[in-house]
């Protein structure tokens, strides 16, 4: 069976995963310190897809596929409990 992933591209996710661990490793954009492992291997994987390795293509996450075909949350359906009326209850007065 081929293999999924290029070895250059898991060499380049070796790299990151040791900045990560040396605290070197920032994020692109906002340059903050990257302290997930999951970052560290999408970061890896980021560069050798930007070189032409043998990388899959990313997944679109569950949320914008969500977004795209119009559906709601079932949470932004209304507040139903709160609108129920609170009968039986007497004040003291």
């Amino acid at each position: 069976m081929a293999r999924k992933y290029s070895k250059k591209a898991s060499a380049k996710v070796g790299r990151a995963m040791k900045k990560r661990k040396a605290g070197t490793l920032r994020s692109g954009r906002s340059g903050k310190k990257v302290t997930s492992r999951k970052q560290a291997i999408a970061i890896g994987l980021s560069e050798a897809r930007r070189e032409g390795k043998k990388v899959p293509p990313k997944k679109s996450s569950g949320r914008s596929a969500s977004k795209r075909s119009g559906k709601k949350s079932s949470a932004s359906s209304g507040g139903t409990k709160r609108s129920k009326k609170r009968s039986g209850r007497k004040s003291k007065r």
